[in-house]
């Protein structure tokens, strides 16, 4: 059994180990507060009762991060966060640093490492193919990120006293602003296109704020498109899922995690399998309202699908996927970019990736809204309202532009005293207040006052009938 001692500020949870000399001894592991130190303590509890308990006793780099990965990536990464994170330690890590004993790991050595790191080659993963040559600043603070929480697993599990890489020296990452298609260029490209699959992709990534994989794991008992919800503008999709190749190796070691479902595989590869799973975060999965004219698509699209059910009978697959084969077998995202592709090259269109209509999205709207970034995150699903400020704070600057303006105006122009100031903003008022100028009347209206004054009427009678 384990207990937990507070030691400080800190929380220790205590428990027994029997080394390799078959040696009973005491082992300590530190968390900073009691919350996780009871999490870790119910976790050791629970594997000695069942005899899979294996306390941590990594020598190496390699060792650590095996141990970091079972104890805590199984329990707490995504699917694609422990495959994006297993090919970094796989790639980059472990073959260059990963046999180095702990202590060797002093701040100097691995600030050696991150700086070597953008001399090497990117190594190609399945299905992804290696935007440079070599390791970008971006992946090398991927790669760092996943170094600083192993080792402060190393320092809780009391294997080394300091983290190494808690202030290490990163390369700077230039963030370049992504190329996204104007309103007028993509109804341009819309018009162009003679794919259905593409024309609703684009649409459905433009007014929705989509990302590829939700978009294809899109089903129809998540969409109300009924005649009353869009009569009256409340026709929506629920985002609940996405539409992902993984490998089966990972499927297998996170015991299948988040999946919803795994679709029987039709390719050569053995290795990978396509599924349905869960959102990475939470706030992925959201409501998000229709235009009407997306809605009728969608309409059409169900009423073509209902056809080729009717026509394939048996033959049909129906997984009740929006985007699929015409055997209701769900396509990929590799279909829609190579459609897209196409699209650009045959009609000279300028060169953006499908994720870029996403952006153009949330620019829209921030731009439709008067920069409610509030709303806009409810439609994009991003983690952090922080995210949408900070990728997509320029969309307001104008309104800030005329901020700057209106000082100018009122402040520094002529340099206006406090009275002058105060007469301008007082008249501004009385503008305000005062009645605004009556349109000009008509002649029916005209008419019909003349008629109500009772003498006038009399007299237009007289007058008519000495016509």
């Amino acid at each position: 059994m384990a207990s937990i001692v507070k030691r400080k500020s800190k929380y220790s949870v205590v428990y027994n180990i029997v080394d390799e000399n078959g040696v009973k001894r005491q082992r300590w592991e530190t968390f900073a507060s009691q919350a996780e130190a009871k999490k870790r303590k119910a976790q050791i509890e629970y594997q000695q009762s069942t005899g899979t308990f294996i306390a941590p006793t990594a020598k190496t780099i390699r060792e650590l991060l095996e141990e970091y990965i079972n104890i805590y990536g199984i329990n707490t990464w995504a699917l694609s966060t422990y495959e994006s994170r297993r090919a970094l330690i796989d790639n980059y890590i472990n073959p260059i640093i990963g046999d180095m004993p702990l202590e060797q790991a002093t701040p100097r050595v691995m600030d050696k490492y991150y700086r070597d790191l953008l001399t090497v080659k990117a190594k190609p993963r399945p299905y992804q193919t290696p935007r440079n040559e070599y390791l970008s600043p971006r992946t090398v603070k991927e790669i760092h990120k996943i170094l600083r929480n192993a080792f402060n697993q190393a320092v809780k599990w009391e294997m080394i006293s300091r983290n190494p890489v808690l202030n290490a020296t990163l390369p700077k990452c230039e963030t370049k602003p992504r190329e996204i298609w104007t309103a007028d260029t993509l109804f341009h490209a819309l018009e162009l296109c003679d794919d259905d699959n593409l024309a609703l992709a684009l649409n459905l990534a433009f007014s929705c704020s989509l990302r590829m994989g939700e978009m294809l794991a899109l089903t129809w008992d998540c969409i109300d498109i009924s005649a009353e919800s869009i009569s009256h503008d409340c026709a929506s999709i629920f985002v609940n899922k996405e539409l992902q190749r993984v490998q089966k190796q990972s499927l297998e070691m996170l015991d299948g995690k988040g999946v919803i479902k795994v679709f029987p595989s039709i390719l050569v590869s053995k290795h990978t399998a396509l599924v349905l799973k869960e959102p990475k975060t939470k706030t992925s999965v959201r409501k998000v309202f229709l235009p009407k004219t997306v809605a009728e698509m969608l309409l059409k699209r169900q009423a073509e699908q209902n056809e080729l059910k009717e026509l394939f009978g048996d033959e049909y697959t129906d997984y009740g996927l929006v985007f699929c084969s015409p055997m209701g077998t769900p396509i990929e995202g590799q279909v829609i970019n190579r459609a897209l592709n196409k699209l650009i090259e045959d009609n000279g269109l300028p060169k953006v990736v499908f994720h870029s209509l996403r952006h153009s999205s949330i620019t829209y709207k921030l731009k439709l809204n008067g920069g409610d970034m509030k709303s806009v995150q409810g439609d994009s699903g991003h983690a952090q309202l922080k995210m949408v400020a900070d990728v997509y704070s320029h969309i307001i600057d104008e309104d800030r532009r005329l901020n700057a303006k209106r000082f100018e105006d009122a402040f520094y122009s002529g340099h206006k005293t406090e009275d002058e100031l105060d007469g301008l903003h007082a008249r501004s008022i009385e503008q305000a207040a005062a009645p605004q100028p009556a349109e000009p009347e008509t002649d029916q209206q005209l008419l019909l006052k003349l008629l109500n004054n009772p003498e006038m009427a009399a007299l237009l009678k007289t007058l008519a009938k000495s016509l």
